[in-house]
């Protein structure tokens, strides 16, 4: 149900509620906001109605206006997300400090609030958040890559894995780079956008951490070793088969400190004139 209740004391009749809903499913009705009985199933959840009543009049699915946080003064300055996005840097160097799992579990509450294709909120976030269980991770990963390499079952192209196993056992981890965490987000393949809301997630993922002071770096050799050497690693990890999984992310508490953005040129622009 979607327990749409209007509080008819705060309502102005303003009807940005009706005007802003993508699927027109809002009507006054006379006077106050209603659903149109016929149009309830097609809802998407977004909350356009519950975000946009400037008096906090609107309750929906059961959440309350007085909950949410209140926009005005809250945005980053323009400036600071500049600096955020230009400050953000590839951390490969990890204290041995593991970050306290309740802080990672409000990051995920937050990041769950990025977009997806037609509001599909079926994102499963994956999470290592003990360094201990990291340590086995990063372990069994690669001594199934010891194995592929043994019973000569590395895919072509993946020859050089051989080099990160060398480097493993001789102490340097190439592939996790002794984070204490791991995050892979996934969702079914089935979605209208898989692959896309996976990589918008984490890059959510990222930018919060970032602002939190917390280190990430995209792993694609990880990313690659489960998807192509050590095959049952996400069996492992308990994640479902009919998932897809679009990347994977190493975070921690950083071991490098930088200090200033870097200058990577003008943007390649095509401004299209028709």
């Amino acid at each position: 149900m979607m327990e749409f209740i209007v509080d008819q004391e705060k309502c102005t009749k303003c009807g940005e509620c009706a005007t802003d809903c993508p699927y027109n499913i809002i009507e006054l009705s006379p006077e106050f906001p209603a659903i149109v009985s016929d149009k309830e199933e097609r809802c998407i959840k977004c909350q356009h109605c519950f975000a946009i009543c400037p008096t906090g009049a609107i309750s929906i699915f059961g959440k309350k206006p007085e909950d949410s946080m209140a926009l005005k003064g809250g945005y980053p300055s323009v400036e600071q997300m500049e600096c955020l996005i230009k400050g953000r840097r590839s951390v490969r160097r990890y204290r041995d400090e593991a970050i306290d799992p309740e802080v990672i579990a409000h990051m995920l509450d937050v990041v769950a609030n990025c977009p997806t294709g037609m509001n599909n909120k079926q994102l499963l976030f994956t999470v290592v958040d003990d360094a201990e269980v990291m340590k086995k991770v990063r372990h069994e990963t690669m001594e199934g890559i010891r194995e592929a390499l043994i019973t000569d079952n590395i895919p072509s192209g993946m020859e050089f894995y051989d080099k990160l196993l060398e480097a493993w056992d001789n102490g340097n981890d190439v592939i996790f780079r002794n984070a204490p965490h791991l995050l892979i987000i996934s969702t079914h393949t089935d979605g209208p956008s898989p692959i896309q809301d996976t990589i918008i997630s984490l890059s959510y993922f990222e930018l919060l951490a970032h602002s939190m002071g917390i280190g990430t770096v995209w792993n694609g050799l990880a990313q690659w070793a489960m998807d192509s050497i050590v095959l049952n690693m996400k069996e492992k990890l308990c994640i479902p088969e009919d998932h897809l999984v679009g990347y994977m992310m190493i975070f921690g508490k950083p071991a490098v400190k930088y200090h200033r953005t870097v200058q990577r040129g003008d943007a390649h622009i095509n401004k299209v004139k028709l």
